[in-house]
């Protein structure tokens, strides 16, 4: 049994339109899983439902054992919009889930200045959100999302509107940080090349249904020449023929 189970999971919204078919899908504890696919297929429902924010129509979610029905424990979500309080300083928009719940303390402070040090953005602390580039916005939804201690994060094309270089920079620190902080991360993409550096598992979704499960073996070190190197190129070349496959078809 993994960290995160689907068994048979269809969800119609209210007017009766399928949107996901007899999912069956499991992430196992550590890994990083991307859902890949085009525009509609289903891939941010299934993320949703994953994270306790909709409930299947029929069929059941497991997390660690226990039915999902409402966003759970050691879990965080991050949103392709970043979500940020335009009002509120760097530092506050990071301790707003523990000002949510209780009384902010000298301690939850200390460790939101240590997401800030992690995501390499300390010295934005008291600066409001307007002031920051989107990738420097991203990188503070990230440390937001990370106070909670989470064990599973939920990520929906989170760098989707960045530029090239800023989205590669948050690639390559999100694999640093997901490798020490022992996270199990389901991550949202149209992008073949970022599937693939990202990725232990690619799931490929087509109108509401997987079509194909792809294992990618570890990669020890994840840097700039992996990106260029052949085995990385026929990598993605395997995932764009998986989907023009299924096109075709």
């Amino acid at each position: 049994m993994g960290l995160l189970c689907f068994e048979e999971v269809t969800f119609y919204y209210k007017e009766g339109k399928e949107i996901l078919s007899n999912i069956n899908l499991t992430l196992e504890r550590g890994e990083f899983h991307c859902l890949l696919g085009r525009s509609g297929c289903g891939k941010t429902t299934l993320l949703k439902l994953a994270a306790g924010l909709l409930q299947p129509t029929s069929g059941k979610i497991l997390l660690e054992d226990e039915r999902v029905t409402k966003p759970a424990d050691g879990t965080a979500f991050v949103f392709q919009d970043q979500t940020l309080l335009r009002w509120k300083t760097v530092l506050d928009n990071v301790l707003l889930p523990i000002s949510l719940q209780k009384k902010v303390t000298q301690a939850a402070i200390d460790k939101a200045y240590e997401m800030l040090r992690l995501m390499g953005i300390e010295q934005y602390a008291n600066d409001l959100p307007r002031h920051l580039s989107g990738g420097q916005q991203a990188r503070v939804s990230i440390a937001r999302a990370l106070m909670m201690n989470p064990s599973l994060l939920f990520m929906d094309e989170p760098f989707a509107a960045l530029d090239a270089i800023t989205r590669e920079e948050l690639q390559r620190d999100l694999l640093d940080l997901c490798t020490q902080e022992n996270m199990t991360v389901l991550f949202i993409t149209h992008d073949i090349a970022e599937a693939v550096y990202l990725s232990d598992v690619i799931t490929v979704m087509e109108a509401g249904d997987i079509t194909a499960s792809l294992h990618f073996p570890k990669v020890e070190l994840v840097d700039t020449a992996w990106r260029y190197s052949y085995e990385f190129v026929e990598q993605c070349r395997s995932v764009q023929e998986e989907l023009e496959r299924k096109k075709i078809e």
